[in-house]
């Protein structure tokens, strides 16, 4: 079964392709023009063990909103296309991810509907040139729109940097563990039959 997809998406403000393979290794190649941004998704890649290509230009000139969560919106497309009818999914998944001080933990169920929820108390505005309230933009485009249901909450942190990288970490680690084919799992897993 090939779980890949290839979503583009040009507006006035951003140009993005995104190519995706489920069923990769953690290959990234990644080029926003945010470099944090750019941090962030090679860590969800890598640890979601995504083949993950993500190039965009935007209008960062004015700020990097659009280029972020116009990232999020295609590559939440990608997900919901290259899971296909979700099929033989693990469907319901969590992961914790300690980094040094900092506790992050997202929890993910494949629904077929697009919504999440957020808790990340982030102590600085800026992670360098990066506003770290775009991390949070970046997972409500992502679930939305890769139509799952997906919760991230800060349990412990005071350095912004490993907050939210461990967030995207926790997001890729959950991911991985949600689209995984199970063996056990005849067809949809759902109790009506499709998600």
């Amino acid at each position: 079964m090939d779980r890949y997809a290839e979503v583009t998406r040009k507006t006035g403000e951003t140009d993005i392709v995104v190519k995706l393979d489920l069923d990769g290794s953690g290959v990234c190649d990644i080029s926003t023009g945010v470099p944090f941004f750019d941090h962030m998704l090679n860590a969800f890649g890598r640890h979601g063990l995504f083949d993950l290509t993500v190039h965009a230009v935007g209008d960062v000139e004015v700020d990097a909103h659009h280029t972020v969560e116009d990232a999020g919106i295609v590559l939440g497309e990608a997900f919901c296309q290259a899971l296909g009818d979700k099929a033989g999914i693990t469907r319901f998944a969590d992961a914790a991810i300690a980094m040094d001080e900092t506790l992050v933990m997202a929890a993910v169920d494949i629904s077929g509907r697009g919504q999440a929820y957020c808790e990340l108390p982030v102590p600085t505005e800026r992670v360098g040139s990066f506003d770290t309230e775009l991390a949070v933009e970046f997972f409500y485009a992502f679930a939305r729109d890769a139509k799952l249901t997906l919760h991230v909450r800060e349990l412990a942190g005071s350095n912004s940097h490993h907050i939210i990288e461990a967030a995207f970490k926790a997001v890729g680690r959950t991911m991985r563990h949600a689209c995984e084919l199970d063996p056990r799992v005849q067809g949809i897993p759902s109790t009506k039959g499709s998600l």
